[in-house]
């Protein structure tokens, strides 16, 4: 494939977009003649809210505001959380500013605590995560279209469908049918959706600017989800000799204690690090990109000459961090999916598999 200019138009725009969405704050602190503080642009970005703050223009925040339904002291509480903008309190309920409830809404108790009541709102992340599924989805029917209204033995695909082939091929007979063995048809269909689901948050994520932008997969919660459904798969499907081998492992007597106690840790240390694999890259990865952006707002007191020689840097090396990222969530996916095979085929393993 020759290299144009024209293939390096999406990245252009994505790098300069992530400028003027990302780190708008930045910008706002900096007009004012106020310190940057990066650590509340990255944390106020990775971290969730009751509002999905789009950008500044001016002084004016462009915000949507998403709905709050929590069950308190009082009842069940459904309203916008515009309702709650800068410190405001709405039918006993705010949002709390401790170290302890910061960012999340809370009421006060007859003594004066603040208390947590039952929170299911549709937060920023939750969101996206709908935003993001149900694009997935059509994308999937998209492809299944395809291929209801065509013969795929007499022609190639086209469209969606000739971007999933490829890789619903791929990660199918490379990876889970490898991995698993025989039987490997009944765990594909999860397999695959997790691999997808995973693909399309971190690419959605990347993306600077509504709908995109959202901290999914970088959030431990989503991630937990992801590893126990993996967790329960492993355990609830295994065959007699998963067992035999964590009990009784066929190794000497006087070190049979040792590696049961080992084997048994592992049950649990294989999920964990499924988890916290894929939150520490996919927010590792969004930290390091605003970081990257922040700097031009830093060094913007510095003097034309470092500030724009800043500013060069910082644009170049972004591109080069959002390139990076296209690959980081492609290999996140492919990771979590591929392990998460591996350990389902471990646990079908039979004696003479393993010799």
């Amino acid at each position: 494939m020759k290299f144009s200019f024209r293939n390096m138009i999406p990245v252009l725009v994505m790098a300069v977009a992530a400028a003027v969405f990302s780190v708008p704050a930045a910008a706002q602190a900096e007009e004012d003649g106020g310190e940057v503080d990066v650590q509340e642009i990255i944390f106020g970005h990775i971290g969730d809210s009751y509002e999905w703050h789009i950008t500044d223009i001016g002084k004016t925040k462009v915000i949507i505001p998403l709905p709050v339904i929590v069950h308190s002291s009082t009842g069940w509480h459904c309203f916008m959380s515009s309702k709650l903008e800068d410190g405001a309190s709405y039918e006993g309920l705010f949002i709390s500013s401790s170290d302890k409830n910061d960012g999340k809404i809370v009421e006060l108790d007859a003594a004066g605590n603040e208390v947590r009541p039952f929170d299911i709102s549709i937060t920023k992340n939750v969101l996206a995560l709908m935003i993001n599924s149900a694009l997935l989805v059509i994308l999937i029917l998209c492809c299944s279209r395809w291929y209801r209204r065509h013969d795929a033995m007499k022609e190639a695909p086209r469209g969606v469908a000739a971007i999933f082939e490829p890789v619903i091929e791929m990660i199918n007979d490379d990876v889970i049918k490898d991995s698993i063995g025989p039987g490997y048809g009944k765990f594909a269909p999860y397999l695959l959706t997790v691999f997808f689901f995973i693909l399309i948050n971190n690419l959605m994520g990347i993306i600077p600017f509504f709908p995109g932008g959202a901290n999914v997969t970088g959030n431990i919660t989503i991630t937990f989800v992801l590893a126990f459904v993996t967790f329960l798969i492993t355990n609830l499907t295994l065959n007699r000799h998963y067992w035999k081998d964590i009990f009784w492992p066929d190794v000497p007597l006087w070190l049979k204690p040792i590696i049961i106690v080992i084997e048994i840790f592992g049950i649990f240390t294989k999920p964990f690090a499924l988890m916290v694999r894929l939150f520490a890259n996919i927010m590792a990865g969004h930290s390091l990109i605003l970081c990257v952006v922040a700097v031009i707002f830093i060094t913007a007191r510095l003097g034309a000459a470092i500030g724009g020689s800043m500013t060069v840097v910082s644009v170049v090396f972004g591109i080069f961090m959002d390139c990076l990222e296209l690959l980081v969530a492609f290999i996140q996916a492919y990771v979590f999916t591929m392990l998460s095979a591996v350990f389902i085929g471990l646990s079908r393993q039979k004696p003479e598999e393993a010799r």
